[in-house]
């Protein structure tokens, strides 16, 4: 057939095998009102299965979250307290969730990424430098760092995936934030944590050559106590 053959043929097909890949890739919107999650179901799906939506009550909506009370902070000065599917149920399919951080003078909520989702903050009190790594480019672009100084009412955006951090710089005042996060379960990977507190370890000849450091100095990084601050 001449016409499969084609040029024109072959890259409308390719376009095509392309876009329906994504449309698979991609999370589907909800099918129905909601999709309140079934946490005793034994079934397991990517996300939750439903409960009966006959058994749903305003409660599956709700939590009683104290988001406008202070948390204490851990040894790198935050504490994210996130609200997600786990914490309401009927977050399940409609891809949000929220959270509020708490900043000690001087802390950080440290480099760290969502892999399923894109992060919009809000500044409640106080003031924070943040800042985005880019992916990996070619030269001379590499990893391209963005940053900002926020105060108080201001809004900025960490794309999904990127490494990103909060610092606090005031060394005598506390500050706050709201975050949104685009999944109803985004997940978090704190860089360090990860890298030299997993479990197992990572090996220390893998790592000295990466970092390019001797191996004592991995050894060291992974024998420190690596706080979690999400709760």
């Amino acid at each position: 057939n001449q016409m499969a053959s084609s040029p024109s043929f072959l890259l409308l097909a390719a376009l095509l095998a392309l876009v329906s890949w994504q449309a698979v890739a991609s999370d589907p919107g909800p099918l129905q009102d909601f999709c309140v999650a079934d946490m005793l179901s034994p079934v397991r799906v990517n996300g939750f299965v439903c409960k009966n939506p006959m058994e749903v009550n305003a409660d599956d909506f709700f939590k009683a979250a104290a988001l406008d009370k202070p948390r204490v902070t851990n040894k790198v000065g935050s504490n994210v307290t996130l609200i997600n599917v786990m914490q309401i149920a009927g977050l399940n399919t409609l891809g949000i969730s929220i959270a509020r951080i708490d900043y000690a003078p001087l802390g950080q909520n440290p480099p760290h990424t969502h892999p399923r989702a894109t992060e919009i903050l809000t500044v409640l009190e106080g003031t924070l430098y943040v800042g985005f790594v880019t992916s990996n480019q070619p030269a001379p672009n590499r990893n391209k760092f963005l940053s900002k100084v926020l105060n108080k009412g201001d809004v900025f955006v960490f794309p999904v995936g990127l490494i990103h951090f909060q610092f606090n710089p005031n060394p005598h005042k506390p500050a706050v934030a709201i975050a949104a996060l685009s999944s109803q379960n985004p997940g978090a990977i704190t860089i360090a944590n990860a890298v030299f507190g997993s479990d197992p370890q990572i090996s220390d000849d893998v790592l000295a050559k990466a970092f390019q450091v001797e191996k004592n100095t991995i050894d060291w990084l992974q024998a420190q106590f690596w706080e979690n601050n999400h709760n």
